[in-house]
């Protein structure tokens, strides 16, 4: 494909041109020089907020935490006897001056341990949405709650501590798929500002979610510093980490359906023998009548498992009761 100028590029050539200043070659090394400046790749960067964190694996980040805000939901809804809505609103980088500077004071701010990695992570929940939990929690209908502007008294923390345990048993749930962590609250604060795991132009992800419940709306933020994830960030290529979820999704599922299918019952026929007579016969029958078959004694006979034909057997006494030894597993068609 040729070469094609924009319009203020011709408009500078045929400028030149007319105004005789250069020669045709020097036109010509115009024209390079503004097709190498087209070429040239500039994008700017910001060094205060550099992207540490790749755009795939933001993707995956957000995969998974919205199976966390499904889980979650429902576990809260369980709970609290409401229906709860959670759902991901937004997904970003930031620096965790930006991510403290973006709280409200006081909030319920949650320090959490994730062994085996090293660090803290921090999960917050406005108190939009706490107390009228709270007060839910206490009988109350929560339509006309107030939002009061003070710290959580020790009663109310017992209270939230409830549902902060709900949530860290989904986030270790979920994150199972990518690393065997293992969340516990560490350190509850009030006052975000007062709490500094990282250094203030670090770089943390921040998933942001947005929690209904009735007429009630609040959010809840879980910033994840990236040295705490650094160790484990390659598994969060999008295509590596949904072909591992669904590996041990798989392997999980089948081990769940063995360990099911082994405490089923499941009922065994043996079939002796089969011979057509007619209805005639059949109200004829008196006791001590012989039932002649075409089929030898000496032949093997057939057990069906839940209806289906499954081994060859023959017939036999175990102890004083009636038994059938398995011979081998019958044939598909075969005529016993």
């Amino acid at each position: 494909m040729a070469d094609v100028l924009d319009q203020s590029e011709v408009d500078s050539l045929l400028a030149v041109v007319e105004a005789g200043t250069v020669q045709q070659g020097d036109t010509s090394a115009a024209f390079e020089r503004s097709e190498a400046e087209r070429l040239r790749d500039v994008q700017t960067y910001d060094f205060k907020r550099p992207e540490r964190v790749s755009k795939d694996q933001m993707r995956a980040l957000e995969s998974i935490h919205e199976g966390f805000a499904r889980n979650f939901g429902a576990s809260l809804s369980a709970f609290l006897r409401t229906i709860i809505e959670v759902r991901v609103s937004t997904t970003e980088q930031l620096t965790y001056s930006e991510f403290i500077h973006s709280l409200p004071n006081p909030t319920n701010f949650n320090l959490l341990s994730c062994e085996p990695l090293e660090g803290q992570m921090c999960l917050e929940v406005s108190p939009l949405i706490i107390y009228p939990i709270i007060d839910r929690l206490l009988g109350g209908s929560s339509a006309e709650t107030f939002i009061p502007q003070r710290p959580l008294t020790l009663i109310e923390l017992r209270l939230v501590r409830r549902i902060i345990d709900r949530a860290l048993a989904t986030l270790t749930e979920v994150w199972s798929n990518l690393v065997n962590v293992h969340f516990t609250l560490a350190e509850t604060e009030n006052n975000p500002q007062l709490v500094q795991i990282v250094a203030p132009n670090e770089v943390v992800v921040v998933i942001s979610f947005e929690i209904r419940m009735g007429q009630r709306t609040g959010t809840m933020g879980f910033c994840i510093p990236f040295n705490v994830i650094e160790p484990v960030i390659h598994n969060l290529a999008t295509q590596g980490w949904l072909a591992y979820k669904r590996r041990a999704a798989s392997e999980q599922k089948s081990e769940e359906i063995v360990n099911q299918l082994q405490q089923s019952q499941v009922q065994l026929h043996a079939i002796l023998a089969e011979t057509p007579i007619t209805v005639q016969e059949l109200v004829s029958l008196q006791v001590g009548d012989i039932i002649q078959t075409g089929k030898p004694a000496t032949a093997d006979l057939l057990l069906k498992v839940g209806g289906k034909p499954k081994f060859a057997c023959e017939l036999g006494r175990y102890k004083d009761s009636r038994a059938v030894k398995i011979l081998r597993e019958a044939k598909p068609g075969e005529r016993f």
